[in-house]
Formats: C-alpha cells, structure tokens, sequence
C-alpha cells in the first residue's frame, strides 16, 4: 500500500468519524430523542415513547481521542414529538461543531490535523409502528411500555466546512441516508433493546483536487440493557457491531471491509422535569481497520410544551 493511499484512508476514517461523533451528543442523550446509530456510535433508548407535543433543546461536548489525534464537538439540537397516525414519532434537527488536533507519521510522513468549523447538519424522523400510541402528557402518566417497533429514516446535509486542498476536514462534502428498525422489550425496570440500520453514502467528487471518493454502506447492529430507577433516572450497558464501508478513489479499491465492536455504558439523570444531564463513555474493543476511538461525553437538555 502507497503512502498516498495510507493517507486517504485515514481521511476517510477520520472524516467519518468527525460527523458521528458531532452528532452523537443529542442523538442519544436524554430517553426521548430519536436515533442515529451513525457507524460506530452506540445509542440506548432509541425507541421509546413521549408525550405529544413535547419539545427537547440540548446542548452538549464530547471528546474522542484515537492514536494522537484529538475530536472535540460541542452540539445543539431540537426534537419535536408528535402523532404519527396513533403512534408517536419525533423531528430533530442536530447542529455539530467540531475541533479537530493531532499528528501521526504515515510511511515516514508527518500527517497533521488542525482544523475547526460547522460539520454536517443532520435532519431525523422516528417513527414508531406499534406499542407507543401518541398520548397526552396527563395519558402517557398512566402508560406502561410492553413491546415497541419503530422505523427510522437519517440524512445529512453536507454544509460542514470542506476544503478540497485539505485531506482531513470536518465537513465531508457527501450525502448519507441511513434508514433503521428497532424493538424494546420492558421486563419490570428493565428494556432491552435490539436495532440494525444501514447507512448509504453519495461521493465527494471533490477530494483532494477533483478526485472522486466513494463508500460502499455501512450495515450496524446494537444492543442495549437499560435499567430504571424510581426516580426515572437510567443506566444502560450498550454494544454495537458494523461491517462493511469499503472504500473508493476514482473506482480503485483503497480500503477494505471495516469490522468493528463496540461496548459502553450511558447514564441520563433527571434534574427537575425540565432538566436532565446525560454521562457517557465507549471504547472499541475490536476493529479489522484500526479506526477504533475512546468517547467521552456530557450533554444537558431542556424540555418544554406539550403540557408541561
């Protein structure tokens, strides 16, 4: 392998990374917000019921360290609840920023990162399909969860920041559609939660000069255990698996099949009923490509309408 090639690969995980972890703050904090399981990231609660009605801003920072390289993404976001015909679904809009620092010597070549700005703003529609009818504030007091399905369809808008003279960057100057599919359990205080998804990328046809870089999808599947306290405070114990995103430069083969496995654990606390803070951590513990990372992130979120 070319070090031009080593280098290209690197962007493409590093570029890939910067958009999920950007989005991974609101996408997962709080038990009402909708899910992107965006390649390697782990999401608990992903379908879950809410009163109609119900509106989420949050705010958050998450750090990613991977070799000697650095992510900080600081994200805002807004959810909207509503009915779905009889079921619940949710709206959200996420808006990521990230920093990105590090260095790393690739076939005897210094390969630096320094780079900042807007990444990829994502746009989320949930929808549940059974077991989560769209209820009041006052009616959802009386709700008890047996089973839920739900579907899911992702999008980001590639307006991040792009330069094509840089090789790393923040925005990745492409398209993805990920559409998904879940089901909850409850047994007493417990869920337990199995989704898959897929995600589709279009190309950058400007990498690096007018190069054209394409992926093929991504297809994940994750797991959560979550428990439930009296308080409604939660902890879950979360993994995620996802294979696939061979990459391409103009049609040639540059990256092979990523296979990755990822544990971490989520704690959301309810502050007042306006209130929450969220706690998370992950870590990869197996990766055929070498793109694994370690997450830390804190969020909070502000709920409002719908009653409250």
């Amino acid at each position: 392998m070319s070090d031009v090639t080593r280098m290209i690969n690197f962007s493409c995980l590093t570029q890939g990374r910067a958009f999920a972890i950007g989005t991974w703050l609101f996408l997962t904090s709080g038990a009402l917000l909708p899910t992107l399981s965006h390649s390697q990231e782990i999401e608990a609660r992903t379908y879950s019921n809410a009163p109609v009605g119900i509106n989420f801003i949050s705010a958050g920072v998450a750090q990613a360290k991977a070799g000697n390289y650095t992510l900080t993404s600081e994200v805002m976001g807004l959810t909207h609840i509503f009915d779905a015909g009889g079921q619940s679904g949710k709206l959200t809009l996420v808006l990521p920023y990230g920093q990105l620092t590090g260095s790393s010597s690739i076939g005897g070549r210094t390969v630096n990162a320094s780079t900042e700005g807007l990444s990829d703003p994502l746009i989320k529609a949930a929808i549940n399909l059974y077991g989560a009818p769209a209820l009041t504030l006052d009616q959802f007091k009386s709700y008890q969860q047996d089973v839920i399905v739900g579907v899911s369809l992702a999008a980001s808008v590639p307006w991040g920041k792009y330069d094509d003279n840089q090789l790393i960057n923040v925005g990745a100057n492409r398209w993805f559609i990920q559409p998904g599919l879940g089901v909850s359990k409850a047994l007493g205080p417990w869920r337990f939660e199995l989704a898959g998804a897929g995600i589709f990328y279009t190309s950058n046809t400007d990498f690096m000069g007018g190069n054209s870089l394409s992926q093929n999808p991504v297809y994940s599947t994750q797991t959560h255990a979550i428990y439930y306290f009296q308080n409604t405070a939660w902890i879950s114990a979360d993994a995620t698996y996802f294979i696939g995103g061979q990459s391409y430069l103009n049609g040639n083969l540059i990256n092979g099949s990523q296979e990755n496995w990822r544990f971490g654990t989520t704690m959301s606390y309810p502050v007042n009923k306006h209130h929450s803070i969220r706690l998370s951590a992950s870590t990869g513990v197996y990766s055929r490509t070498n793109n694994s990372y370690d997450l830390y992130g804190i969020s909070w979120q502000y709920r409002f309408g719908g009653g409250l």
